[in-house]
């Protein structure tokens, strides 16, 4: 047994790790079909079945629970001495595995990430963009992005992007002539509304706070209710109703004059989103180049703001 392809040990941990032919071959740049044949070439070597197998799903037999129990710490040990290597480049190289919102995929990472690729050259970066609360660091990436409300204790959280955000809610020019402009969220129970549903299935009410700290909560009647935010902003565009979204969101349509915005004195703002990774486990180069290039841009962004400020 000592003959035993690591490869094929790595792409069991994976699939077994995703349950998922399809989603390990996507983190890995392969072939659905490549992975199946190494998990088989392995079942067959060892001259058992490790994964259970129908057209929807894939699951652990007891024989697989139990090699993938002993193989994971022996793997992230040879992931972790393979990544010690780059110590001794002058740049680190290697995948660096994201799993962001979409807010920041869309408005916050890509001016960060070019800047950042820039810088180096032989780093590969991965973005799986989900909205949904996961278990980033178990499902096999390296940090993940999230508001500070979704952060577990036990992260190291570094900020990224702006430190303040908001809320606002907008309409197009044409729609506020014939429906009037609310002053009041409570107003918005006489309007028609686009609402936004997380991956999760929830639709949330609508938060609002005025310069007080004073909140108001509303949940408005659905006219349309859509899982993309791209969408709704366009249909609020050609009239449809009141959006509520992230002012990143909506700010080259009120640029251009396609929305305005409505209810200014209560868009509540809120802190901006952090990088997150796990304490305990070792800190690929990658990933350790990512939180220094974030760690300058945050003190280059304080140096700014205090020249701004004097």
């Amino acid at each position: 047994m000592t003959d035993l392809p690591l490869a094929d040990l790595d792409v069991f941990a994976a699939v077994a790790q995703h349950r998922s032919f399809r989603a390990a071959a996507k983190l890995r740049n392969a072939s659905a079909s490549s992975l199946s044949d190494a998990v088989r070439r392995l079942e067959a070597r060892l001259g058992v079945r490790l994964l259970n197998r129908t057209t929807r799903s894939v699951s652990l037999t007891d024989a697989g629970e139990r090699l993938l129990e002993r193989l994971r710490p022996g793997l992230a040990e040879i992931e972790a001495a393979l990544d010690g290597v780059n110590d001794f480049r002058d740049r680190p190289v290697g995948r660096l595995r994201l799993n962001v919102p979409g807010i920041v995929a869309r408005a916050i990472l890509p001016d960060l990430a070019a800047r950042f690729l820039l810088l180096h050259p032989g780093i590969t970066l991965e973005v799986s963009t989900n909205d949904a609360l996961i278990d980033v660091i178990g499902e096999g990436f390296d940090a993940g992005v999230r508001y500070e409300e979704a952060l577990q204790p036990d992260m190291i959280a570094v900020p990224i992007g702006p430190r303040i955000q908001r809320y606002v809610a907008a309409a197009a020019p044409a729609y506020l002539a014939g429906c009037g402009v609310p002053v009041h969220p409570q107003d918005l129970l006489a309007h028609r509304c686009i609402l936004h549903r997380f991956s999760s299935g929830r639709v949330l009410s609508w938060l609002f706070e005025d310069g007080n700290g004073r909140e108001f909560s509303i949940l408005p009647p659905a006219r349309i209710i859509a899982e993309t935010s791209e969408l709704e902003v366009e249909l609020a565009c050609r009239g449809l109703g009141v959006v509520f979204s992230f002012e990143d969101f909506l700010a080259p349509a009120l640029a251009r004059g396609d929305l305005v915005a409505v209810l200014q004195d209560w868009s509540p703002r809120f802190s901006g989103p952090f990088l997150y990774y796990n304490s305990r486990r070792h800190m690929p180069s990658p990933l350790r180049a990512f939180v220094e290039f974030l760690r300058t841009e945050q003190k280059r962004n304080e140096s700014a703001d205090a020249r701004e400020s004097t």
